[in-house]
């Protein structure tokens, strides 16, 4: 059989290592393979035949769901969570007011409102609607999704409402009275910017920089803006000022301003790709670019520099590890000073999650063998301090963030683990933090433990993994693995309503696999499986798999799998590279052609992460896993479910619609739905949520619990 070669990830790095060709196929120019596609008229995202295509597909899934009891009960209760009053309404401090975007049953769209701490303790506070977007999607006929509030400081009297059709990525910008209470019109001198995969913010109290859609030439070839104007209250966008253009082959161009009084700065931010950058501050009318690595990540704070390395970086002075964050006076470092101070450097199994600054200190998220510790760390005349604030229970997950970062070194807290609800509390740097929301337990927890174990890779590397399951398992149970493995994106405990009650409360075992490509152990974890590295993750997600497995956790026709975006690029070389090891298999928004993903909407920027399919050294590599190259007619898969978005313009639906119209012109079990709305999230409100939720898990449960 051709699929034969793909039996084992160890057998691709071989393959890789000695040049060789997949077996069946002749390596040419990478282009042959866009001619031979049979399926390309998939990718016309609203194309005639596409849509029937879609409808038909989605038809057929809605009959086969509309006669299960199991799919229709698993969707009430997770609508009934999702929209459940109970929920800890998180906040965002704008001025006096603490705000929060809330959706439920009778707000499907989402109601922004506001309220004040005194407030926010009470069991029911009383909230301030400040924008409907029910009731203005209803008025202006738009199904508006909320995207972000971006508010001018230090009045708050104006924001910026970024608002999508359908949740895409792409959206409008209009300029919102936070005191009225209403939108400023363009004939008021209100900023108003058309759809586009746009940046704006605010460049002082009547100007805004702009990156967006200017016309013919103005985008990279990721589809992102390339030049970033200077927009002028009451100023047509054809007229702003150009204050910095950015190359065709870089992934976007930005620019911000800190409106701090007493630490103005004005800042632009080229990405070279998905991983270096240059950045300047823009003084004068002049960029003047901040002698840092590229693949550095800077950041400002009242007169303070900080730089998280990526990779090992020596100045005259010192040697400075990848993962550290170091700090340093902003205008010394201009002026050519390299003396930094080093808030956090990485030690064995320990990296940096995130860190934000309060007033005077800095919060660090650490973690260690993914476990997570909040630490502070204070400056003084004699450099600076550290020392530990807050550490998760357990295998648990705790975050830090600033209430007001220029007004004092208060911080929310919140914390929760795969089994308890999270809490939400109010503390400040020398204090102790106030509880002030408990979240309720949406499933039976009791019985129930969490564990950390560690497989073994191909390679010998050790790769930890997160179990939960019943104490008392004596006996192999349906078993859903969980995987991402890119772009540096740690998985962490969290407590999932979800999971909890389509999975554990039916007694199956739930697991997450914390492989190379993401971030559990900073930089190099990370970049361990770039490129034609990428055969490191499969090979680590392979190895937890075995590993259930052995340990008698499960058996492979009660083991199921299911990612997401990259994580379905991840689902998909599973299915093919080792198809008898899983019992089921879900991608959701997944990328599944490797030969055009760079050709598809924003796939172009993430080239860094995966290799260019143009270069036929990287395509050698790249076909040897693309999921969409490596599917046969002859071979046995596991039953597989595809779910994706037809707004969704970041990873474009061509790549599971062509997949599955592959697979099941070829006979295959595939089961296939595409939500018109929702973007690359998959849904636009909770309903859509709990459908699409209760799709996967109601699927995975039916084929593993036998």
């Amino acid at each position: 059989m051709k699929i034969a070669l793909f039996g084992a990830a160890s057998a691709l790095v071989a393959a890789i290592a000695s040049g060789a060709e997949p077996a069946g196929e002749t390596m040419t120019d990478p282009s042959a393979a866009d001619l031979s596609d049979p399926y390309r008229w998939l990718e016309e995202i609203d194309g005639r035949r596409a849509v029937r295509w879609v409808k038909a597909r989605n038809r057929a899934t809605g009959r086969a769901l509309a006669s299960r009891a199991s799919f229709k009960a698993l969707r009430q209760r997770l609508v009934a969570v999702f929209d459940s009053e109970d929920r800890i309404p998180t906040l965002e401090k704008f001025g006096g007011h603490y705000y929060n975007f809330w959706r439920d049953t009778d707000n499907p769209r989402g109601v922004w409102r506001r309220t004040t701490l005194a407030q926010y303790r009470r069991d029911e506070p009383d909230w301030e609607d400040v924008l409907d977007l029910d009731r203005l999607a209803r008025k202006e006929r738009e199904n508006w999704v909320h995207h972000n509030f971006i508010c001018r400081v230090p009045d708050y009297q104006r924001c910026l409402v970024r608002l999508s059709r359908g949740g895409a990525d792409a959206v409008v910008s209009r300029e919102f009275d936070l005191q009225q209470q209403k939108f400023v019109k363009p004939s008021e001198g209100g900023f108003v910017l058309p759809e586009a995969k746009s940046t704006v913010a605010w460049a002082g109290r009547d100007s805004l920089f702009v990156a967006t859609d200017f016309g013919p030439g103005t985008k990279t070839e990721a589809g992102y803006p390339r030049i970033v104007k200077l927009l002028r209250r009451g100023q047509p966008l054809a007229d702003a000022k150009t204050v910095f253009e950015g190359e065709d082959s870089d992934v976007a161009v930005s620019a911000y301003a800190d409106l701090t009084p007493g630490f103005e700065l004005q800042v632009i931010w080229q990405a070279k790709d998905f991983y270096n950058d240059e950045v300047y501050i823009y003084r004068d009318g002049k960029p003047l670019r901040l002698a840092k690595p590229s693949d550095a990540e800077a950041s400002m704070h009242r007169g303070r520099l900080f730089i998280e390395l990526k990779s090992e970086w020596s100045t005259d002075a010192e040697t400075y590890a990848a993962g550290s964050l170091l700090a340093c006076d902003l205008n010394a470092f201009l002026d050519g000073s390299r003396a930094f101070d080093i808030l956090f450097e990485p030690g064995a199994g320990t990296s940096l999650a995130a860190w934000s600054p309060t007033r005077n200190h800095v919060l660090l998220n650490v973690l260690d063998n993914v476990k997570n510790r909040v630490y502070v760390a204070t400056p003084s005349t004699e450099g600076w301090s550290r020392e530990a604030l807050f550490a998760a229970q357990g295998f648990g997950t705790v975050s830090a963030t600033p209430v007001d970062s220029n007004e004092d070194d208060r911080y929310f807290l919140h914390a929760t683990d795969y089994l308890t609800p999270p809490t939400y509390s109010l503390g400040a740097v020398g204090e102790a933090p106030e509880v002030l929301k408990r979240q309720p337990g949406y499933f039976d927890a009791s019985g129930l433990a969490v564990a950390q174990h560690w497989a073994t890779s191909a390679d010998g590397t050790r790769i930890p993994y997160f179990q939960v399951s019943r104490r008392d398992q004596d006996r192999p149970q349906p078993t859903l693995l969980y995987g991402y493995g890119g772009f540096e994106a740690a998985l962490l405990p969290r407590y999932s309503a979800g999971v909890g009650i389509a999975w554990l409360e039916r007694g199956g075992v739930y697991a997450v696999a914390n492989i190379r490509g993401g971030g559990e152990f900073g930089p190099a974890w990370h970049q361990a499986a770039l490129k034609e590295n990428r055969v490191r993750a499969f090979e680590d997600f392979i190895a937890v798999a075995e590993d259930l497995v052995r340990r008698n956790v499960t058996e492979p026709a009660q083991l199921g799998i299911l990612g997401g975006s990259n994580g379905g690029l991840l689902m998909g070389a599973m299915l093919t590279m080792r198809p008898s090891l899983f019992g089921a298999v879900a991608a959701q928004v997944p990328l599944f052609d490797m030969r055009r993903y760079h050709r598809l909407l924003a796939g172009a920027s993430w080239m860094a992460e995966f290799g260019d399919p143009d270069n036929p050294a990287d395509w050698r590599f790249l076909r040897t896993y693309s999921p969409y190259h490596n599917v046969y007619e002859d071979a046995d898969y596991p039953p597989l479910l595809v779910t994706t978005s037809t707004r969704d313009d970041r990873v474009h639906p061509g790549h599971a619609r062509k997949m599955v119209a592959k697979m099941k012109d070829m006979g295959h079990n595939v089961t296939y739905f595409e939500n018109i709305e929702g973007g690359h999230g998959g849904a636009a409100d909770n309903a859509q949520s709990a459908f699409m939720w209760a799709l996967v898990y109601d699927f995975l449960w039916r084929r593993l619990a036998r």
